[in-house]
């Protein structure tokens, strides 16, 4: 069962990205949220999620620090990050390519692009 990880301190966007994400559920798909980032590099060390909705500035362990372990530390290769901030500055984005992210989107995001983005990540 492929397996969707959304992760974000801010409960509003984690419930916002789930009702994106629902239909996908319908699919076979299974949502799992974390609301930190040392939650959620558990979650991925446990489930091996196929994709990974991450937030970048959050308490305990920012994404970009769960992006590092995972993809330079871990080497869990086929987790496919993709990295959701405010952090829009050509820097940020440098950094997380840096540290091994996937796609880099900028807050605040179309739903529909998400949804796609999904979608095309897992093949549905």
């Amino acid at each position: 069962m492929p397996k969707i990880l959304i992760v974000d301190d801010d409960p509003n966007i984690r419930r916002l990205l789930k009702q994106t994400l629902e239909e996908l559920e319908e699919k076979g798909v299974e949502l799992i949220t974390a609301d930190n980032g040392e939650s959620a590099l558990d979650i991925i060390r446990n489930e091996t999620p196929d994709v990974v909705f991450l937030d970048v500035m959050m308490p305990k362990m920012d994404g970009f620090a769960v992006c590092n372990e995972v993809k330079k530390k871990l080497v869990i290769g086929n987790v496919c990050i993709v990295l959701l901030t405010v952090k829009g500055q050509k820097f940020d984005k440098q950094k997380g390519k840096d540290v091994g992210a996937d796609i880099y989107m900028t807050k605040p995001f179309n739903p529909d692009e998400i949804l796609e983005v999904a979608r095309k990540i897992l093949g549905i």
